[in-house]
């Protein structure tokens, strides 16, 4: 769309126009001196800009547009169309990253998706939940990391052993005490269950690899105190809860299952080499690794939810629309909002009217025309009823009007 010049002509004989006021809105009057028309010039990039910019700062930050040229509610329908953009995913670099952290975020019925370097937003996806296909569409679009930071969610094992093999993978630090803190509690009753707690509170203190391997003879050496103990099975008697996870047909289950879940937790990462994965590659990269994925849940995830809470009770596409354009801005190179924005965005095709094709064979239809069969003739009386004459003590029968 090319902008009007400097020396604007009329529409109706061509003439030059020149300046004559202002309207009562402000804007510049332009005059003919041969005809006498007036108008006022309309530069629609300028004022989309303008109206698109209004409404990126007040997604992300807050800042109250200007509401001079009308009420709220005008202004409201002015910036309607800026919900129409759509912000995709930054195109890949190609850039080869020491450190990727993964999560997912929920909100509503969606799950968000997130690829941080720790610092930038890398990638995002959307999915109904996190399972492999959905990490597995981050993970094709960039190259393989030295080191990934996961908090173990459903199905990213797999899609980081599928797509990133090479890619060495550290488990959030937090998130295996949450998971531990799940099956003993904070206040566990038994002594197997205070000492992995004990345990797992230490592992959030290592700093060294000589630390990790202390760690690991005592994490043996609690195996192998208490390998006898949890092995002890409860018979299904009369009066005995059965677990809900326990089929009816089982006559038998392990009685410290919880114990067991987290024996499992910790023998898995081990045999993994999920533990320590930071501290090896420490040499290599010369640097200071993360062992949690706190930097993504306390930037990203976090904004993301203070915006959908600064926001709230916006519609499920236009919630969508806000946390791509927040996302974006967390980049390390932000796009330009306008270098998205087209024309069909505030002027939308008009929507094609269904045709509408004839039934060929209607069927028996139901008419509006006068039929005897349907009792719609003369009715004489009131079927039969009678009601007493005023004058009479006899009744008599009571008759229509006319009769």
């Amino acid at each position: 769309m090319s902008p009007p010049g400097n020396r604007p002509r009329c529409r109706v004989c061509d003439q030059s126009l020149v300046k004559s006021g202002k309207t009562s809105a402000g804007r510049t009057r332009w005059r003919c001196r041969s005809c006498g028309s007036s108008t006022v010039l309309d530069r629609p990039d300028i004022s989309r800009r303008a109206e698109l910019e209004w409404f990126h700062a007040w997604l992300l930050k807050g800042e109250r547009p200007p509401t001079s040229g009308g009420s709220d509610r005008t202004l409201r329908r002015r910036l309607r169309w800026c919900w129409r953009i759509e912000v995709p995913p930054p195109l890949p670099t190609g850039e080869l990253h020491d450190v990727v952290m993964l999560d997912g975020t929920y909100f509503q019925n969606w799950c968000l998706l997130i690829a941080t370097n720790g610092h930038h937003v890398l990638d995002w996806q959307w999915c109904d939940r996190e399972k492999k296909i959905a990490w597995a569409q981050i993970l094709q679009r960039w190259p393989a990391p030295r080191l990934v930071v996961t908090d173990g969610g459903t199905g990213l094992h797999a899609a980081v052993h599928e797509h990133w093999p090479q890619a060495r993978v550290q488990r959030c630090y937090f998130h295996i005490f949450q998971n531990v803190r799940r099956y003993t509690t904070l206040a566990p009753r038994l002594e197997a269950g205070r000492q992995i707690l004990a345990l797992t509170r230490a592992l959030m203190k290592i700093q060294n690899i000589d630390q990790a391997a202390l760690w690991l003879g005592a994490y043996a050496s609690w195996e192998a105190r208490w390998n006898e103990f949890l092995r002890h099975r409860t018979y299904a008697r009369t009066g005995t809860e059965r677990p809900r996870s326990v089929p009816l047909a089982k006559p038998w289950w392990y009685t410290h299952r919880d114990l067991r879940s987290v024996r499992g937790l910790f023998r898995g990462l081990i045999k993994h080499e999920n533990l320590f994965a930071w501290l090896e590659l420490a040499p290599d990269i010369d640097k200071p690794l993360p062992r949690t994925t706190s930097p993504l849940e306390g930037a990203q995830n976090t904004a993301v939810k203070d915006l959908l809470r600064r926001h709230r009770g916006m519609p499920e596409h236009h919630a969508r629309r806000a946390v791509e354009w927040l996302l974006d801005s967390l980049t390390a190179t932000p796009r330009e909002p306008w270098s998205l924005a087209r024309e069909e965005h505030w002027k939308p095709p008009p929507a094609a009217r269904p045709a509408i094709t004839p039934d060929p064979d209607p069927g028996p239809t139901i008419g509006t025309s006068f039929s005897w069969e349907d009792g719609n003739g003369i009715q004489h009386g009131w079927a039969g009823r009678t009601h007493s004459c005023p004058r009479h003590d006899m009744p008599r029968p009571y008759t229509h009007f006319g009769q």
